[in-house]
């Protein structure tokens, strides 16, 4: 196993080389940021704290995404629970989120990183809706790395929405039942012109999914690390890369089919 505790240069080496040796990367990873609340309580400061140096592993995540190739990068920025937080938290979410976007816009063009938004969008205050608009239009020709924001999400609420749009073409005619197939979903999910996650990120050490792309990680490598997300830097992505790496995916195979394809 790898020492955790190595360098994050010395991680990204060993990435370089596990690369090198014709390991692949996940093309698609998906992170479920948690802990901001415990890391700010832990000091004594205020929740929003938290939020606000989260902030800053969100900006490493993003570079070292960038920076060894993925491909797409979903952040669980905002789910359609957490509506439910009291009133000066949520505020204080959203002003964080403006203020953030508007502050990184330059960069993520410079950086080539093109910005997506899923979930029930239009939950989203007048003015958080616009800005993310506005950031999504700023980005829209960039080619690289796509950073997936889930905001206003929810796994159950997103295979409602398609169950009631598939209902609805076969309502009209479009389609018919017998036509129905897991194709016929995918098309209809927020994520559809995204491939599935290979492997999700839980910061904090919670071992629950919480409602989060629950359609799209069936085969989903999935990676658990106590370190809260303000402390969650490149060097624990790095590592949770190299832990992807080493794993065999077999999608319900045995090795000795995979074996026979290589």
């Amino acid at each position: 196993m790898f020492n955790r505790m190595m360098k994050p240069e010395v991680k990204k080496q060993e990435l370089m080389y596990l690369l090198d040796q014709g390991k692949r990367l996940p093309e698609h990873v998906a992170i479920i940021m948690d802990g901001n609340g415990r890391w700010a309580k832990r000091r004594g400061l205020p929740r929003v704290a938290g939020h606000r140096e989260g902030v800053k592993s969100v900006r490493e995540i993003v570079e070292a995404a960038g920076e060894v190739g993925i491909k797409v990068l979903t952040l669980y920025t905002f789910s359609k629970e957490n509506w439910q937080r009291p009133e000066m938290e949520v505020s204080s979410l959203m002003r964080l989120f403006v203020s953030t976007l508007r502050r990184e816009i330059n960069d993520l063009i410079e950086k080539n990183v093109r910005l997506n938004a899923i979930g029930q969008l239009t939950d989203l205050p007048q003015f958080v809706y616009d800005e993310l608009m506005w950031g999504i239009e700023e980005t829209r020709h960039n080619t690289g790395l796509v950073l997936n924001l889930a905001l206003s999400y929810g796994g159950r609420t997103e295979i409602v929405d398609a169950v009631r749009a598939i209902a609805q073409k076969i309502q009209s005619g479009e389609l018919f039942a017998d036509e129905i197939d897991e194709e016929t979903i995918r098309q209809h999910l927020y994520t559809h012109n995204l491939p599935d996650p290979d492997l999700l990120i839980r910061t904090s050490g919670e071992e629950r999914l919480s409602n989060f792309l629950l359609w799209q990680i069936a085969y989903t490598e999935i990676y658990i690390t106590n370190t809260l997300w303000p402390d969650f830097r490149k060097g624990e992505f790095y590592h949770a890369l190299i832990d992807y790496l080493q794993r065999e995916r077999r999608f319900g195979r045995v090795s000795e089919q995979l074996q026979q394809q290589v």
